[in-house]
């Protein structure tokens, strides 16, 4: 498993968690792509570019008073591929909190993001990958 590539993974979930922007998004590419077509929430669509997906990470920032990602797991399957396990933790208005449970399949190349796929399960991602558990 290339450490790198975890790290690089790891430090924009804690920019993410800091609602770090700048942070969030310094390893990605400007034409990265952001598949969030399988959600059962927000924003369900494709986001390309940096000036698509950066915009729709300020709307999760904005919509939610707190929000939190804690990884559960992270597995390199392939060079530059990698299936993060998650939970996101938020709180909005009311101080009603809610928890999404989801899992992503990463590319990355030469230390650069190229893209994020969202997936409902861990399974499901490592099976978009060409892996089983």
């Amino acid at each position: 498993m290339s450490e790198e590539n975890v790290e690089l993974v790891r430090r924009a979930i804690d920019a993410y968690n800091r609602r770090d922007l700048d942070g969030l998004f310094e390893n990605w590419a400007p034409d990265a792509v952001v598949d969030w077509s399988n959600s059962h929430g927000l924003d369900a669509r494709v986001f390309r570019g940096r000036e698509e997906i950066r915009p729709f990470a300020r709307r999760f920032l904005e919509t939610f008073d707190e929000g939190r990602i804690e990884v559960l797991d992270v597995v390199e399957v392939d060079a530059g591929v990698v299936v993060v396990d998650n939970v996101t933790f938020f709180r909005g208005r009311d101080d009603i909190e809610v928890q999404a449970r989801a899992a992503w399949l990463i590319v990355i190349e030469n230390g650069v993001q190229m893209s994020l796929t969202l997936y409902q399960t861990k399974e499901e991602a490592l099976e978009a990958a060409g892996l089983r558990e």
